[in-house]
């Protein structure tokens, strides 16, 4: 998969990912809807069963007010993290940052962004419905959550492809690959292509000069380009062997880590005037922040009472971040930029 994006991205950029991406996103949606039918054709439920059966079997349910202190769950944890979860992997996000800044104008930027939103809410809920309907389908036919070989746990991750080709015919299976493709390609050409613009531009400022197009400056493109396929690849053997949870919860958890300082930097951008920033102490920072939280996470039981993190954790880590970068700052006459 890799190799075969860093062809297409390799000189397109981000105009061809505009156009791949919607191809995929077809993709994707189309084998949510078909397996949403394979499914229910298996259980022998129409629309409206389908809706009843979901809403019995609990999987429906969610606001979670049980248990505030242990529970990952508990809604005040999770509408929390997820606000803030949402403006840092979407509105501050260069992958999606670049998709809107592809606009010609603001208008249909800002156009763009609510579009996204409505039809990302609507797509979330079949999302849900196909996981869902992949444990009740399990319960009925006594189907066992898949073990990971290498950890020897519980994988719900592996629950589809055993129900697609072990347990549906041929085309459900053919279905669940395609799906598998179109979100495989869908999130990492756009991320490959973000890293290499962001390299480029923030760190080498490429963007500067005449020079942009020379033999030189394209030949660096892509060296980049490569080094960060082959970072790409690397980051995805070693987040397989690591991880032992659902890719969801994993990616999560990761997120709240990754993405506290860059709402922290934000935040500081945004409400702080007049106060320069000590700037070779940022990278500092950001990665202080996120190893407090992790030693915050690991130890909150017995420092906070039994209280455990959920994706709230963002929120700290952004605070956290800010409250640093406000200790490497002091007062100036100009406005703070970054």
């Amino acid at each position: 998969s890799l190799t075969l994006i860093w062809c297409y991205t390799f000189r397109g950029g981000l105009k061809t990912i505009i156009i791949t991406d919607t191809l995929q996103t077809f993709f994707l949606v189309l084998s949510v809807f078909l397996t949403l039918y394979f499914i229910c054709n298996s259980l022998d439920l129409n629309i409206s069963q389908t809706f009843e059966t979901i809403k019995k079997s609990g999987y429906a349910k969610i606001f979670f007010y049980e248990d505030f202190l242990t529970s990952n769950f508990h809604f005040s944890k999770q509408l929390l993290g997820g606000i803030f979860v949402t403006i840092a992997m979407t509105g501050l996000d260069q992958d999606l940052m670049q998709k809107n800044l592809s606009m010609k104008t603001i208008g249909e930027a800002q156009k763009n962004m609510f579009t996204f939103t409505a039809v990302f809410v609507v797509l979330n809920i079949f999302f849900l419905s196909v996981g869902a309907l992949l444990y009740i389908y399990a319960t009925k036919n006594g189907i066992e959550i898949p073990l990971d070989h290498v950890t020897g746990k519980l994988r719900t991750d592996f629950l589809f492809p055993e129900i697609a080709f072990n347990h549906l015919t041929l085309i459900p299976g053919i279905v669940f690959m395609l799906g598998l493709t179109a979100a495989t390609f869908a999130t990492t050409d756009s991320a490959l292509t973000a890293l290499t613009t962001s390299f480029c531009v923030d760190f080498l400022q490429m963007d500067k000069g005449d020079q942009t197009n020379s033999k030189t400056s394209v030949n660096k493109r892509h060296l980049v380009h490569v080094g960060f396929s082959i970072l790409m690849f690397l980051v995805i053997i070693v987040f397989n062997t690591l991880n032992d949870e659902s890719v969801v919860k994993g990616i999560f958890r990761i997120a709240s880590y990754t993405y506290g300082p860059l709402l922290g930097l934000y935040s500081f951008g945004l409400f702080v005037r007049n106060r320069g920033l000590h700037d070779k102490l940022v990278p500092f920072i950001c990665i202080i922040s996120p190893a407090i939280c992790y030693l915050l996470n690991e130890y909150s039981s017995q420092l906070i009472g039994g209280y455990k993190f959920s994706v709230e954790l963002i929120l700290v880590n952004g605070l956290i971040t800010f409250i640093g970068l406000l200790l490497i700052s002091k007062k100036t006459e100009q406005q703070t930029k970054f």
